[in-house]
């Protein structure tokens, strides 16, 4: 059998993080050719490719306000409809649909009607697009039931912009916010997040330190600003994260709701490579969605290598069945001919 090609079209920083010369080496000894595609020059020359795995977030981000990257979108789209054979890893609408938190989060509140029997939600948010009117932001806050303290998020969900965010303690903080963004309230978790990772049919759950816990209810606080990555690392160690040691621990996700939460995001998203943050509430036990990540770094995940080229091998097996169903037919024809 000739050995299949595999593109990888990722971001210099993604590249190296993701110690990509070492999978290309773990690949050669499945007969599977890996493939760095150079997005700045024509894509036919480097191709064919049976499948591109990629993250063109940064493309995708800056297209909408850089002509350039604009260019070399529209270059990779039209590649990928010119090759229908090829399987792109993920879909571009639907990585570009994480990439926006407005979009990602009206997914995510409707998880609880889904998964309702696993006791599965995302905790309740505001869109805001526009800090022109502040009274009614305040307004909404109050009327879409979200309570302090409130946790806000850049609309985009990438780049070293989208981990800076803030915890809100009163609505006349609310003045602090940059739109557009998202407000969400936050959930007491006991300063543990748990991080899902999936790649394919397979997934990953692995812990982390969070946010502490804060009173409920609006207070004279002054609003925290953090880096998300400074405080959800598995190296961090922050005040933030500190928590009383009285505190109980939580009890750890039912592995049954987070296999039925995957299932059901799989499905919604229709992607293979995305991670998922959730946090058990603290009072009830309820295993809230807190935001969805496209391919993820993939920390502290052994297998990852192992099962991204599993499910690489699963699509190449799933694209040659057709291939040998049409040349059986065409035996098949030849024989009746005969």
């Amino acid at each position: 059998m000739s050995r299949r090609r595999v593109g990888f079209c990722l971001s210099d920083k993604k590249r190296r993080r993701m110690n990509l010369d070492a999978f290309a080496e773990l690949c050669v000894d499945h007969g599977v050719e890996v493939v760095e595609i150079d997005l700045t020059q024509p894509l036919g020359p480097q191709g064919p490719f049976d499948v591109i795995v990629h993250k063109l977030s940064d493309v995708i981000v800056e297209a909408e306000h850089d002509s350039k990257s604009k260019q070399l979108l529209v270059n990779f789209q039209s590649y990928v409809s010119a090759n229908s054979r090829t399987v792109l890893l993920d879909p571009l609408p639907a990585m570009t649909q994480i990439l926006d938190r407005f979009a990602s989060y009206r997914i995510m509140s409707k998880l609880h009607n889904s998964l309702r029997d696993w006791h599965i939600c995302s905790p309740p948010y505001l869109e805001v697009h526009s800090a022109s009117d502040m009274s009614s932001i305040q307004q909404k806050v109050m009327t879409q039931n979200l309570s302090f303290p409130l946790i806000c998020k850049t609309r985009v969900a990438h780049g070293s912009l989208s981990h800076e965010m803030s915890l809100i303690f009163s609505a006349a903080n609310l003045v602090e916010i940059h739109p557009p963004c998202v407000l969400q309230s936050f959930v007491n978790h006991g300063a543990v997040l748990h991080k899902v990772f999936i790649v394919g049919e397979r997934h990953f759950c692995v812990e982390r330190p969070s946010l502490k816990n804060f009173p409920t209810g609006p207070c004279d606080r002054k609003t925290i600003f953090f880096n998300s990555q400074k405080v959800s690392k598995p190296e961090s160690s922050s005040d933030l994260t500190a928590l009383d040691e009285k505190m109980p621990c939580l009890p750890p996700p039912s592995t049954e709701a987070i296999a039925a939460l995957v299932r059901e995001l799989r499905i919604q998203l229709g992607m293979a490579l995305f991670g998922v943050d959730v946090i058990i509430n603290m009072h009830t036990y309820t295993l809230t969605v807190i935001d969805i990540n496209v391919f993820p770094g993939y920390e502290g995940v052994p297998q990852f290598f192992s099962s991204l080229l599993s499910h690489i091998e699963s699509v190449l097996a799933k694209q040659a069945a057709p291939e040998m169903t049409k040349h059986e037919g065409e035996t098949s024809s030849m024989a009746r001919g005969l």
